[in-house]
């Protein structure tokens, strides 16, 4: 089968592209914006891309279109499509058809973490030796690929991020309604893409939907402390439910003991195993807890669970180091929601000052650079919590395009701890003049963000900025009207 992805630069397109190219079938593909990972692994793997969405690839004669979300009416492949009657379908509904049937699907959802989850718990089933298929949206650095089909066998596990947002200009149900799940991971659940969601009471009518496609003797692991799922699962859950992040003294659920690099992982006052690693922040050790729980549904011992988690490393885009220059380290992470970025500037925090305060001294500062890009930020949604999410940083930049809301205003709050640039050369020399070695610089975009990270690094080496040698003075006392 000849298959033509449109959006097949997109994370979840490019990992069903992945899997199809895995499963023998030709694949091509077309899309406008091409950035790291996606574009390396699609040139790994040899999959002809075509830049654009011009009409004229109709003449490459696909069995069948695959579409993805991105395209709309208007786009001109989209209208030659539907104009000569060609066959086409979502991603989400290929990956049910071809992939998913016949397999125990797990699947993780939720407005955060979805993307470490899915990578811990494919992690945690590959070294039980079970050889999962996945479809991680993000790169797992231990996998080096974002999909794959593992061993195929009817009731083998695959491992899936299951996203909410809406499958196709055609079926505007969310993505994980296609999955069937045995098993499902219910992270958490807030306000997130406006654009196509009027409320968060519409975003949990598509969890309960998700909840109402499994059997009765599938297992729904839900985050216990997240209200929204609870009115989810009051609506009606006819599988067998375990909650992790439970109060200790609740039977039966999962909880963490200790700093979120190092914690037990309990049942009620029972210990189950222990988890020592490098992935930062409490949001990760709940993701844990998540991976654990789902692992035990496939007959993974939690303690064998806790202990290959020891050994996970992360995804890439995932508070990724991506190199130092000046003495300054420049992070990359796909953070693009204001609870997403405020834990992981938390994270960051923690670790620096726990380190800190085994060598002594003040702890570094975090400068946050930040790119308003998702279509929910887009709509300047979510821009009154942008002070709430950047106020752990020492210095935050953010960049200002063509959103329709002032960047600057919504920032207002956090005085000259914030900048705001209209393009990205600017925001490089205004954060390439404020950083000092020992500086942290943690970037923030769902996106590519015109290839920031490079441009940082360059600008931090250069001279000029070499000459910036007195260090870091070091995180500031509370602003006041700030915290």
């Amino acid at each position: 089968m000849h298959l033509h992805i449109l959006g097949i630069c997109g994370t979840f397109m490019g990992s069903v592209a992945a899997l199809a190219r895995e499963a023998g079938h030709r694949v091509t593909g077309c899309d406008e914006k091409v950035y790291p990972p996606m574009s390396e692994q699609l040139a790994a793997l040899g999959i002809e891309l075509h830049l654009g969405f011009d009409a004229a690839q109709m003449s490459l004669a696909p069995d069948v279109f695959v579409v993805g979300n991105v395209v709309k009416r208007g786009n001109p492949l989209m209208e030659a499509i539907l104009e000569a009657g060609a066959r086409m379908t979502s991603g989400p509904q290929w990956l049910a058809e071809h992939v998913l049937h016949g397999r125990h699907v797990l699947a993780v959802a939720g407005t955060h973490g979805k993307t470490s989850t899915t990578a811990m718990l494919a992690w945690v089933l590959e070294q039980a030796g079970l050889a999962p298929g996945f479809l991680v949206g993000g790169v797992p650095i231990d996998f080096g690929i974002s999909a794959r089909l593992g061993r195929v066998a009817p009731g083998s596990p695959f491992v899936i991020e299951a996203d909410e947002y809406d499958t196709a200009l055609f079926d505007k149900r969310s993505k994980f309604v296609h999955y069937r799940p045995r098993t499902a991971v219910l992270n958490n659940l807030e306000l997130d893409h406006a654009d196509i969601f009027a409320d968060i009471a519409a975003i949990e009518t598509q969890f309960h939907h998700l909840v109402r496609t499994m059997p009765a003797g599938g297992l729904v692991v839900v985050n216990a402390r997240d209200e929204a799922l609870a009115r989810v699962l009051k609506r009606g859950c006819w599988s067998r439910v375990q909650r992790f992040a439970t109060r200790r003294e609740e039977p039966g659920g999962l909880t963490a003991r200790g700093d979120p690099q190092a914690f037990d992982v309990l049942r009620g006052s029972l210990k189950l195993g222990r988890v020592e690693w490098e992935q930062l922040g409490e949001h990760n050790q709940l993701n844990a807890l998540a991976a654990i729980a789902a692992a035990e549904d496939v007959g993974v011992d939690p303690q064998a669970a806790a202990a290959a988690l020891c050994r996970f490393r992360g995804v890439r885009r995932r508070m990724e180091l991506r190199g130092e220059a000046g003495g300054v380290r420049v992070y990359d992470d796909f953070a693009h929601h204001p609870t997403a970025m405020r834990t992981t500037i938390d994270g960051l925090r923690h670790k620096l000052e726990r380190e800190q305060l085994a060598a002594g001294g003040a702890a570094p500062r975090i400068l946050a650079v930040f790119e308003p890009r998702s279509n929910t930020m887009k709509l300047g949604t979510m821009k009154a919590q942008l002070p709430w999410a950047l106020e752990e940083a020492d210095l935050s930049f953010a960049l200002q395009g063509p959103w329709g809301w002032d960047v600057a205003e919504a920032l207002a709050p956090l005085g000259e701890a914030a900048q705001v640039r209209e393009d990205v050369a600017a925001l490089v020399a205004a954060v390439a003049a404020a950083a000092h070695p020992g500086d942290h610089v943690l970037v923030m975009s769902n996106g590519g963000f015109e290839g920031i990270h490079g441009r940082l690094l360059e600008a931090l080496a250069t001279p000029a900025a070499a000459a910036k040698s007195a260090p870091s003075p070091g995180r500031p006392a509370a602003r006041a009207g700030h915290r």
